[in-house]
């Protein structure tokens, strides 16, 4: 599984707010540090499992079950795409 940004998502920074947003149709998503941390690496290159060992070495703790839990909570509002990719 390697996840995505959903088509209609971008990942920026919203210079007024001095934080990654995520941007949606008609919404912004305020996000923490770790959480962009996470959708940086939501490219469909990196599988989940790739996430949390690339965040394992920026951070000294990272709990793979928050990743999942997470990518599943934006996956369920269609922000994120976790299909297994082929390659």
């Amino acid at each position: 599984m390697k996840p995505v940004l959903a088509r209609h998502v971008r990942l920026s920074y919203s210079q007024a707010r001095k934080r990654p947003v995520l941007l949606l149709p008609e919404t912004v998503v305020v996000l923490n540090r770790t959480g962009a941390a996470i959708l940086e690496l939501c490219d469909g290159q990196h599988s989940m499992e790739g996430i949390v060992a690339e965040l394992g070495e920026r951070y000294r703790t990272v709990s793979g079950e928050e990743v999942r839990r997470f990518l599943d909570g934006l996956a369920a509002r269609r922000c994120v795409e976790l299909e297994a990719r082929n390659g």
